[in-house]
């Protein structure tokens, strides 16, 4: 008689991490789609105050004019000509995106301007300059 031998199966034993891993990646992308991705000048200004102030977040790029003249974008002081070059940048980036600029109250306003003046150059056609709403507000 033959004997027959039972080979038992190996079983596995263990996590399926398949679904875990899914559901990761899945709010990776979420959170990578929904995130608004804001560049701050880096310091702090004094803004002018205007009866017609509106709150209005959706700026997505900051610059900020110093009383001094210094222009910050990105945490970073720049020069009048490199403005255009990094809001091309920007606008590669993210086309559908605002610029906001936030001049101090003693800043020059040709110089404002200027910035004004770049940054269209540069392709973002939809500026807008900070104030405060009157009472600090």
């Amino acid at each position: 008689m033959h004997a027959k031998r039972h080979i038992a199966a190996e079983e596995h034993h263990g996590i399926d991490l398949a679904p875990m891993l899914d559901f990761t990646i899945n709010l990776l992308i979420f959170f990578i789609i929904t995130t608004s991705f804001i560049k701050e000048p880096g310091v702090t200004v004094i803004k002018p105050e205007a009866s017609t102030a509106a709150n209005d977040p959706n700026g997505n790029l900051l610059i900020a004019v110093r009383e001094s003249g210094e222009i910050w974008m990105d945490r970073r002081e720049v020069e009048m000509r490199d403005i255009r070059l990094m809001v091309e940048r920007f606008h590669i980036e993210r086309p559908d995106d605002n610029v906001v600029i936030i001049a101090d109250r003693e800043s020059a306003a040709g110089l404002v301007a200027e910035v004004m003046d770049m940054v269209k150059a540069g392709g973002i056609q939809n500026v807008s300059i900070a104030a405060d709403a009157p009472g600090g507000g």
